[in-house]
């Protein structure tokens, strides 16, 4: 992989945006190494921002994942869109990805209209992987570039790491010169608790679908350490009975299968034994409660227990 090329230490922040299921989540846990962002095919899996950092002899680049760029039609979603917009301020990078696969829509002009004024951003086109025909990306850049001045346009594969070495270096050459902003053996802001809550939410998205994924907001209710085991209760919240229902599953059959996969990952990820406890509850209206939503952000979930 190609580093900054002379001896200077170079460090910044990076924004990582672009509309929903563009690869935003899967290109953070590639560049930085490390699972942190639970990645679905269901639009809207990111709901906050998340941030990684990239440790390199000569760098430190602070990635932050953000929400899809999406109309907001709840107060979930407008929150989300907030997060976005926080995400432009004080960067010295931004990433504006794209799914390659797909023609570029009134949408995408609208989503980039949001870039003016911020940061430099480079278009970064994602799921090359899926083409078996690469010429119509010179015609998807010709649109981007007729409605925002990109600083370089790079296609990439984030599942499969094509393009990453050369994206990487695109981001290098662009940073400031300074002091790393983080310790060698740190990655990312999240607790433990947000991760395990995510893990959980990931397992539900990828088995579930219509209304269900959307509805559903996990929060860990107690963390109990030993040497040993790590003891987690997590309620699952959903806004309606049927939802409710459909989790559990005949028998609680679907609820177990989620709750099996979601510690297997979570003793991987805690590198010790796991015990999960998982209860369904319903919440009308979640979505659009102010106090909910922010008892369930990350960063009050550590010290916040949902009633």
């Amino acid at each position: 992989m190609a580093e900054n090329s002379n001896s200077r230490f170079v460090s910044g922040f990076v924004s990582i945006l672009g509309r929903p299921n563009a690869g935003k989540s899967t290109l953070l846990n590639a560049l930085v190494g490390a699972k942190l962002a639970i990645v679905t095919e269901k639009p809207q899996t990111t709901r906050t921002s998340i941030q990684g950092v990239l440790h390199l002899p000569s760098a430190q680049i602070v990635f932050l994942d953000t929400p899809g760029i999406h109309e907001p039609d709840s107060a979930l979603n407008k929150k989300m869109l907030e997060t976005v917009r926080a995400a432009l301020a004080d960067r010295d990078l931004l990433l504006y990805m794209v799914d390659a696969t797909r023609p570029f829509t009134e949408r995408d002009k609208k989503a980039v209209d949001l870039l003016r004024g911020s940061a430099p951003a480079l278009l970064v086109l994602n799921k090359i992987d899926q083409l078996k025909d690469k010429s119509p990306l010179l015609g998807l850049i010709s649109k981007y570039k007729a409605i925002h001045e990109f600083v370089d346009y790079l296609p990439i594969s984030a599942l499969t790491g094509e393009g990453l070495d050369t994206l990487r270096e695109a981001i290098l050459q662009r940073l400031p010169e300074g002091p790393p902003y983080f310790p060698p053996d740190y990655i990312t802001d999240q607790p433990e608790r947000f991760l395990a809550a995510e893990l959980i939410r990931e397992k539900i998205l990828r088995k579930t679908r219509d209304e269900v994924p959307h509805a559903v907001a996990v929060v860990v209710d107690r963390w109990e350490e030993t040497p040993q085991l790590t003891k987690i209760h997590a309620s699952i919240y959903v806004e309606r009975e049927g939802q409710k229902g459909i989790l559990i599953g005949s028998r609680g059959s679907l609820l177990k299968e989620i709750g099996t996969e979601a510690r297997l990952e979570m003793e991987r990820l805690l590198d010790k034994k796991v015990f999960l406890e998982l209860h369904v509850k319903v919440r009308p209206k979640w979505r659009e409660n102010p106090l909910f939503l922010n008892a369930i952000d990350w960063r009050s979930m550590a010290e916040t227990e949902v009633k």
